[in-house]
């Protein structure tokens, strides 16, 4: 597994390692093979970072930090669990033959077994979400609602060059940024932090899913296939069209991008485009939104306890403008 850059925390490895166990026992059933299909990207290894904000943000008062508490791990179990089984239903949708740098679940099984893993993962979600009280069930089932209204408004922008800023964001807050935030306020709920503090959390959590997103996207113009894991223009592939091609379409190189994107997409098409969109300044202006997102997420830290895991957070924040930045060439 990655190293997380809430390490910062020094039970946080520990902890990882006993969520890394758990999340493995929470797919087993007595079907082998439907076993093995669910913990196919389980054991393809992570950063785990929805969980690492469960036990960060439960940690978020204690001066020294202890183990996490077994309801704390059983959040970040749940949460990571969304996560994947997300990740089961858009490979699906996007037809993607790698993941993690190992074969998709579709490329390996099939769409239909794919689907029905995915629809698992998130009923194995629910089933330890409901362990944990009426609230944080109703929490996750409310953002498992949020991610399919995020990827629906995706799609109904599939291949449309008009696509507005607006709408991109509508999507990216949905899809990526209320898990993020969702996890942040298992976290404190589970801790039975103060409401105040549980706010606060959510609400970093938000800004730094929406960043998360952004940094994202810019790596997919930017990144190698080997950064990534997956397969770099996926995105242009797909058309769908991320801040930095939006960006890019508002510039001197717009007019020639979008003959590439109306055209068939090939290859060599996405190649070309993916050139534009960095010549443009797309990718540096989608960068600098990502960094008011961070601004935004590191100012909500501001009003929590100085301890060791909101310096983690912090810390984590500051990582995500970093991850962008090495493709570019500046660090």
């Amino acid at each position: 597994m990655a190293r997380s850059p809430l390490d910062l925390i020094p039970t946080m490895a520990r902890d990882l390692d006993r969520l890394e166990l758990r999340l493995e026992d929470s797919v087993k059933t007595q079907d082998p093979f439907l076993t093995e299909v669910a913990s196919h990207l389980i054991r393809a290894g992570g950063k785990r970072v929805r969980p690492g904000f469960v036990i960060a943000s439960a940690a978020i008062s204690q001066v020294e930090p202890t183990p996490a508490e077994d309801d704390v791990i059983t959040g970040g179990v749940a949460v990571e669990l969304v996560h994947l089984g997300s990740l089961y239903h858009d490979d699906v949708m996007d037809e993607a033959q790698v993941r993690r740098n190992v074969a998709s679940v579709n490329a390996k099984w099939g769409n239909l077994r794919a689907i029905l893993a995915g629809d698992f993962l998130l009923a194995r979600a629910s089933e330890l979400a409901a362990s944990l009280g009426t609230e944080v069930a109703g929490l996750l089932a409310a953002t498992i609602g949020r991610l399919c209204e995020g990827q629906v408004r995706e799609l109904q922008d599939t291949g449309n060059p008009d696509r507005t800023e607006s709408s991109y964001t509508d999507s990216i807050e949905g899809k990526t940024a209320s898990l993020l935030a969702t996890s942040c306020r298992i976290g404190g709920l589970v801790a039975g932090l103060d409401r105040p503090t549980i706010d606060t959390l959510t609400e970093f959590g938000r800004f730094y899913g929406l960043a998360f997103q952004v940094v994202d996207d810019i790596l997919d113009i930017v990144a190698t296939d080997e950064h990534l894991g997956k397969p770099s223009g996926n995105d242009l592939h797909e058309g769908i069209y991320t801040l930095p091609v939006i960006r890019a379409l508002h510039t001197d190189c717009g007019p020639q991008l979008l003959e590439l994107l109306g055209g068939t997409v090939s290859d060599a098409s996405v190649r070309s485009a993916l050139q534009l969109v960095r010549a443009s300044g797309g990718v540096e202006e989608a960068l600098d939104v990502a960094s008011d997102y961070v601004k935004q997420a590191s100012a909500s830290l501001e009003s929590l306890p100085p301890t060791t895991a909101t310096a983690a957070l912090q810390v984590a924040t500051d990582h995500l403008i970093d991850r962008a930045r090495i493709p570019l060439g500046d660090g």
